[in-house]
């Protein structure tokens, strides 16, 4: 009897010392430094905005944060890499529309939830997309690309961040809208795709500001149509999609942050109110305006709706245009 009743004694201990334990842990946290897994290559838009927000999110919390690019199969790869990682806080991954909407809906088999398997914790910022080609390119238009589109089925080429992304669809619903069909060249990222671009090697990339915006302010890139609400300040002679008939592409995409899902609710608060602040900081704004974004701050439970829509949105939108799943 006695054996029995050390041995209660002892679970319940155990059970008042755990969470004891947790609460300790979300105190102390962070006490090392964070890693952030970028699933795209060094250059491009998710790359530019993650290493931002890991310099101004790391000094809101006081811990270097370390950018892990790992590319590859239009973002899955290091998505998939950061979902399997401890739900610690010090793995964080770039939640982004390409590798967290697009992505999950080109493949006929997922290989992660992009809801279930994260924890959303903001919003970083919505970014214009551009269509480009290089300072040599014949097209000096978007009705060039579209006419030549026209011309000649198939010989036109585009690259792409890889096979699924956002930069991959954005081709696909150009070719949808003007009734034209391009080939498709996936890269490992978009940094690699738009140095064949300024090479010559391809013709055009369906890319965002944050990744061309340096590059056409450099006049090593031109730009032939812009998707937002209305045109750049950046950008002032560049017509929206919408102004040259291609509505359907003339929208902004989202770029966020997240970890792995189970994430306890300390950690992630302790994370969302420092992501508040980095994305008050002036500095921060000023870089993320200059890429041509705009700033949006979320609170975990409007990121994950925004997360969610976009899903359903997409996963329309890839019906309704046809591609066929990869």
């Amino acid at each position: 009897m006695k054996s029995l009743k050390k041995h209660l004694l002892v679970v319940a201990l155990c059970a008042n010392v755990i969470p004891f334990a947790h609460a300790a842990d979300a105190d102390a946290y962070p006490d090392r430094s964070i890693r952030l897994i970028v699933p795209y290559a060094v250059g491009g838009a998710t790359d530019v905005i993650g290493r931002v927000m890991a310099r101004y999110l790391g000094e809101a919390l006081g811990q270097s944060i370390v950018v892990e690019n790992k590319p590859g199969a239009g973002g899955s790869t290091g998505s998939q890499y950061a979902a399997k990682q401890p739900a610690d806080g010090y793995t964080l991954v770039m939640m982004v529309e390409s590798s967290h909407a697009v992505n999950p809906n080109v493949y006929a088999k997922r290989s992660y939830d992009p809801v279930q398997e994260f924890t959303p914790i903001t919003n970083i910022a919505n970014v214009p997309g551009v269509m480009v080609v290089s300072t040599t390119s014949n097209y000096k238009t978007a009705k060039d690309v579209i006419d030549a589109a026209r011309r000649e089925p198939g010989k036109l080429n585009y690259g792409s961040s890889g096979n699924g992304g956002l930069s991959h669809l954005s081709g696909a619903l150009f070719g949808n809208t003007t009734g034209t069909q391009l080939t498709h060249v996936p890269y490992k990222g978009l940094g690699p795709a738009l140095n064949d671009l300024m090479a010559g090697q391809i013709d055009v990339v369906f890319d965002n500001m944050p990744s061309s915006g340096g590059l056409i302010a450099g006049n090593k890139l031109r730009a032939l149509a812009v998707s937002s609400p209305t045109r750049l300040a950046a950008l002032p002679d560049v017509p929206t999609y919408a102004e040259v008939g291609l509505e359907p592409m003339n929208e902004m995409s989202w770029y966020g942050l997240g970890a792995p899902a189970g994430l306890s609710p300390e950690v992630l608060k302790k994370l969302s109110d420092a992501a508040k602040t980095a994305l008050q900081n002036p500095e921060l704004i000023k870089t993320i305006e200059q890429q041509g974004a705009v700033v949006d701050f979320q609170t975990p439970s409007q990121f994950r709706d925004t997360v969610e829509r976009s899903n359903k949105a997409w996963e329309k939108l890839i019906q309704d245009i046809g591609f066929q799943k990869l």
